[in-house]
């Protein structure tokens, strides 16, 4: 009897396994709707069930509401009608405020439907997707053997690395209450655990999702920090782990492999929340959670190495580790080095005389320690060069009242290269203090934070700082010279210019080419062992350029970068600000770096990751390190196994050039139409984003109150295509391009380019994402509205034209052929919000039709308000597969 308990399990383990790894054999489209698709539905009758107020009706209701929205729009009924036919048929004894009270209520509902969803796909991760398939490093490992490069492969992955970049930016609504809960029905469902389901199901109904309050820049990092602790510090050490066991076979390698960023307060760009005293408290917060991470994990080491020898120093790293938590002050009681170095000494003693028993967890600590530091993410400074150039006038201003001497009087008046001869030699130490300016004290004082997080931290801390809407060689001097002007003689800070409009991105390489010539920038670069990290952003040059410009502009200023680069001796490092949707540069992120050819530079990738896709692409354990998997192989794959030649022909290469300047030209004369801000701002969400209280920053950067284009930021305006389901951003201009081969007989010219360039298709799969996610019969009343009628039906026939090409040129018959389980995965979750999105645009039809009125009731306007804002939460939610 004895033994028959942990058989039972054995047994139940081994079951479990071989059913994951029957179910792993069936298509993928199957597996989504037997792990997915169904268990929802399942799950989902279950939660109509609750015995908790109001859920009950509701649950009753939504059906009947959701069936005749389908049948609605099938019938060409605008949203008001649906609603009505709705209210006369089921609601029509009920008072007008108790209607409208429903239809909040279906939204509250329809928000936690979305949480089910991502839980129920969150448990089915493992399965859905396989772990050892196309792209893990179990398939290079092999790949490499099957070659005969596994030498190839471990050279390359002693300098090759990935870094993800957690940012705040707001395109998630989820309160940490709600992902919380995410985690744990995802865990019950894997456990089949219907009393738990039911519980949480409970909770999950009774939990708010509206924040009363805008979250604090510290908030923010901490929701994200919760994400370092508890996902990737896991699936990072896995990767490392089969990398040291499998590839180097058991060796020490002197790479980290995936080196995490993070930039929650320390982003200052167009937030005036971020403080110093924020940056520093994000950064000791940072450093408190890994090392409470690292105090686990030898707790847990204590309980296997329990031999001669190995007692003491593990109580003592024990303590001192305990100690750094948890005594008062910012003093560390024990030395990265003194913790390398004891468990070094540990692991030779288990070698040496204990036959090795349980060494791989303390080759999993060690691992651990050398990816994460004391810092577990380098914390990146940024702040936009327009603040730098007002800094400027106010330290020069400053200095010349203090009679410090180190400006001429003239300075302002100065040539661009006059003004860099004199800031490449600039030396001092100014107080921040003494500047009266809070602007220009403030943004003095973060490169002093800078310094103190890495005397506390460490060197890898905090020592990049990010200049963005960098136009100039002037911008990256300002910057350069205000670090010296803190004292900083030899500043271990990379400073990065973010390139992101199309004019900015076609002079980086001129502006690159003037800093690799200045003679102190030069001497700067060679402390920092040659290498110059350049960003470029996505989701701006989208905004302002149209998708296939943006990422054409991208493509062509990384060549021309890497070129100037080379041509000095420098070793150019990428950084791509992509968001989550593929018009903010998201998408298969993988397959645009796996598509780079010799003319750009590829030691490592670099990009940020943001909002819904941090849930969606690294909320879970599983999830995170099959992602991160990707996203290595995608690099090893350009490095070690492909034929390193032009990523495009030069025929190809003109017919790409040229449908990026057609559909450059097709967007910019639709953003310059004379409806395009009026239809923004009266026919879409965008001025109700500012009232969600997701983000820390301010929806728009200028303080003006008529919308300019200029002043918007990237998030809110692909976000309010999205909430019409027009997903402007992500096709515009590409049909109208096409077509343009199309009708002088050079189509043919279109299909060579997408059967010859993994590039082009990658974009072009992105943008069947976008189309797919498009819903015009949500909006077709707007062709009969006098003011806006023609502007909507350009939209739409932009739509309509760039589905047909972009079938035509695949040779699909639908959008999305070969991605039937996203695209199944899409199509559910659009189903799920389709009430939600009628109700909203109910109630902005109803808003239209009041601000017409010359006494409108105004409690009645904020009331419909209110209902286009709750709405908002729900579709960005249920957009989590967008990356």
């Amino acid at each position: 009897m004895y033994f028959i308990y942990p058989l039972a399990h054995l047994a139940k383990g081994i079951f479990i396994s071989n059913q994951i790894n029957f179910m792993s054999r069936q298509p993928k489209l199957e597996r989504f709707n037997n792990l997915v698709k169904s268990k929802y539905q399942v799950y989902n009758s279950l939660f109509m069930t609750l015995p908790f107020h109001g859920i009950t009706d509701t649950g009753v209701l939504l059906p009947l509401f959701d069936r005749i929205c389908t049948r609605g729009y099938d019938s060409k009924y605008n949203p008001e009608k649906i609603v009505n036919y709705f209210f006369d048929k089921y609601q029509r004894d009920v008072s007008e405020e108790e209607r409208y009270d429903l239809l909040f209520r279906f939204i509250q509902y329809i928000e936690r439907q979305v949480v089910l969803f991502d839980a129920i796909e969150d448990a089915a991760y493992r399965t859905v997707n396989n772990m050892d398939g196309r792209g893990t490093l179990r398939n290079i490992k092999e790949e490499a053997e099957a070659q005969s490069k596994t030498g190839d492969l471990k050279e390359y992955l002693q300098d090759f690395k990935i870094r993800p970049v957690l940012t705040a930016h707001p395109t998630q609504f989820y309160p940490g209450a709600v992902l919380g809960i995410i985690n744990d029905l995802s865990k019950s469902i894997n456990n089949n655990d219907l009393e738990m389901i039911k519980n949480l199901l409970s909770q999950l109904g009774k939990t708010p999702f509206f924040k009363k309050e805008k979250p604090t820049p510290y908030d923010e990092a901490v929701s994200l920090i919760w994400y370092l602790e508890n996902v990737f510090y896991k699936a990072s050490s896995h990767i490392y782990n089969y990398l040291q066991q499998n590839v180097f076979k058991g060796e020490f390698f002197d790479n980290q492999v995936i080196d995490l960023g993070f930039w929650p307060g320390g982003d200052r760009d167009g937030n005036p929340f971020v403080t110093t005293e924020i940056t520093l408290k994000v950064a000791a917060r940072l450093r408190n959670t890994i090392i409470k991470n690292y105090y686990r994990d030898v707790r847990n080491l204590r309980r296997r190495i329990t031999f001669n020898g190995t007692e003491a120093p593990l109580a003592d790293i024990e303590r001192r580790l305990y100690d750094s938590i948890f005594l008062p002050g910012d003093q560390l009681k024990i030395s990265i080095e003194e913790l390398t170095s004891t468990l070094t000494r540990i692991r030779n003693l288990v070698i040496d005389r204990h036959e090795g028993l349980f060494v791989e967890q303390i080759d999993d600590l060690l691992n651990k320690i050398k990816m994460f530091g004391f810092h577990f993410a380098v914390l990146d400074i940024r702040q936009d060069s327009r603040v730098h150039m007002h800094v400027m006038e106010e330290i020069v201003k400053q200095c010349a009242a203090d009679n410090l001497g180190i400006f001429p009087e003239n300075f302002e008046n100065l040539s661009e290269t006059e003004q860099i001869e004199i800031l490449q030699n600039v030396k001092g130490k100014i107080d921040p203090s003494t500047l009266e300016d809070e602007i220009a004290r403030k943004t003095l004082e973060s490169i002093y934070a800078m310094r103190e997080i890495q005397e506390h931290n460490g060197e890898r801390s905090c020592n990049r700082y990010i200049i963005s809407n960098n136009q100039t060689g002037l911008n990256v001097m300002h910057a350069f010279s205000m670090f010296h002007l803190t004292g900083w003689e030899n500043p271990s800070v990379d400073i990065v210019p973010l390139f992101e409009t199309v004019p900015d991105l076609k002079i980086a390489h001129e502006v690159m080419r003037k800093l690799y010539s200045n003679e102190a920038y030069s001497k700067h670069l060679k402390q920092r062992h040659m290498k110059q990290t350049i960003m470029l952003g996505f989701s701006d040059g989208t905004k302002d350029g149209g998708y296939l410009m943006a990422n054409w502009s991208i493509f062509k200023a990384k060549e021309e970068l890497t070129k100037v680069s080379r041509e000095f001796g420098i070793k150019v490092i990428f950084f791509d600000g992509r968001g989550g949707p593929p018009a903010r540069g998201g998408g298969k992120t993988h397959q645009f770096y796996a598509s780079l050819g010799e003319t750009i530079e590829d030691e490592e990738i670099q990009l940020t990751v943001q909002g819904q896709t941090i849930s969606s692409n690294f909320g879970t354990p599983d999830s995170c390190q099959y992602n991160l998997e990707q996203l290595l192989s995608s690099g090893i794959f350009n490095g070690v196994f492909s034929k390193k030649g032009k990523a495009f022909p030069e025929e190809d290469r003109s017919t790409m050039e040229e449908l990026a300047e057609l559909s450059y030209k097709a967007y910019s004369d639709f953003k310059e139409h004379p409806s395009f801000l009026g239809y923004l701002e009266r026919m879409s969400t965008l001025k109700y984003y500012a009232k969600t209280n997701i983000g820390s920053r301010p929806s728009k950067r200028g303080k003006s109150e008529k919308l300019n284009f200029s002043d918007l930021r990237a998030i809110p305006f692909v976000g309010s295509w999205s909430q019409l389901k027009q997903n402007v951003p992500g096709f515009y201009g590409v049909g109208t391009a096409i077509e343009a081969f199309e009708k002088r007989g050079d189509f043919d010219k279109v299909q060579e380019l997408y059967q010859n360039s993994l590039f082009f298709r990658t974009l072009l799969e992105n943008s069947m994402m976008s189309l797919t996610k498009s819903f015009f019969g949500l909006t077709a009343y707007m062709h009969d509205d006098p003011e806006f009628g023609p502007f909507w039906d350009i939209i739409h026939d932009e739509y309509e034209r760039t589905k047909r090409l972009l079938l035509k040129v695949s040779g699909y018959s639908e959008l999305m052929e070969e991605e039937q389980a996203g695209k199944a995965s899409i199509q559910e979750r659009e189903r799920i919000v389709l009430p939600l999105l009628t109700i909203q645009q109910f109630a902005l039809k109803k808003i239209q039709e009041m601000q017409r009125q010359e006494n409108p009731d105004q409690a009645k306007l904020e009331m419909f308000e209110k209902m286009v804002t709750r709405s908002l939460f729900g579709n960005i939610n249920a957009s989590r597969n967008s990356a």
